[in-house]
């Protein structure tokens, strides 16, 4: 080391022996601000793993279809505000789109639910058998209803951890019991496993699945039959979302005639549409941490 690099450091350090204080005092500010750097990317890199962790809640290669029209945020009212998609147009679309490895159907109403003494208003969901198999939603205990139930509205319930909690006492077997919604009976036949909050912040487990053709004609009273609240599909590969999704909207434009002129009267929101949407959230938390 050169003569001149000694001269240097001794220098320096005769500087800092004369100011100890003042010295002390801007290495702690140095470390508090590079610790205050850290803290603040860790927190911004785990609201983002927190967020791909609920998207991955969603199912696997998951299209959501919703009636009308959604805002550019992605944020949307509850299901049922406009009716235009149907039944029908579920299963045209597994018909007429290769890419599209499964359909599945819901529509969904808040209601009170009881179990002997005890009550909860949940929401109810009617859906399609299918429904199951594209969210990825495992079973605790039991298990799904199947075609069969749907094609006879059969009474039968799936519910969800947090219904489990407020109506049946702790060590209680759900499955076999009776649980009564809008004053008609069903049979509890599975309990659902435990997913968390959804990407929007709303609980998950709070939800009991009957089959869509029950909830139609036994719960809901719709005076549209055959519409849904929401349509959903699934690919094999996340490659083939987009191209799913464009091929989505040219069937509905031509089942439901619009013209040229004439907007969508449905959204389609793929899982990598929503992950955008919730980690750009994520990532603008980072920015105002700064």
């Amino acid at each position: 080391m050169s003569a001149f690099v000694w001269l240097t450091i001794l220098t320096a350090l005769r500087i800092l022996a004369r100011n100890r204080l003042r010295a002390g005092l801007t290495m702690l500010g140095i470390v508090i601000g590079v610790a205050a750097v850290i803290a603040m990317v860790s927190i911004g890199e785990g609201a983002k793993r927190a967020v791909q962790a609920q998207i991955a809640t969603m199912g696997t290669n998951v299209i959501i279809i919703f009636p009308g029209v959604t805002s550019a945020s992605g944020v949307r009212g509850s299901q049922g505000s406009a009716v235009t998609l149907t039944v029908s147009d579920a299963l045209d679309l597994k018909k007429r789109i290769p890419l599209l490895a499964d359909t599945g159907w819901s529509r969904r109403d808040v209601m009170q639910i009881v179990y002997g003494n005890r009550n909860w208003n949940g929401p109810i969901n009617g859906i399609s058998p299918s429904y199951l198999t594209i969210r990825d939603w495992s079973f605790t205990s039991g298990g799904p209803f199947t075609q069969t139930d749907l094609d006879s509205a059969a009474r039968v319930a799936l519910i969800g951890q947090t219904i489990v909690g407020n109506l049946f006492e702790p060590g209680e077997e759900p499955v076999g019991a009776v649980i009564r919604i809008k004053n008609v009976p069903f049979r509890v036949i599975g309990v659902l496993a435990p997913k968390g909050q959804s990407a929007q912040g709303s609980d998950q487990d709070d939800v009991i699945f009957i089959p869509f053709s029950t909830a139609e004609r036994k719960v809901f009273g719709t005076s549209f039959i055959g519409s849904v609240g929401a349509m959903f599909g699934s690919t094999d590969q996340v490659e083939d979302l987009p191209m799913a999704a464009e091929q989505i909207r040219e069937v509905l434009r031509a089942r439901h005639r619009l013209q040229k002129e004439q907007d969508d009267d449905f959204t389609i929101r793929t899982q990598i549409d929503i992950g955008k949407i919730q980690e750009g959230t994520s990532e603008t938390l980072t920015i105002m941490l700064f």
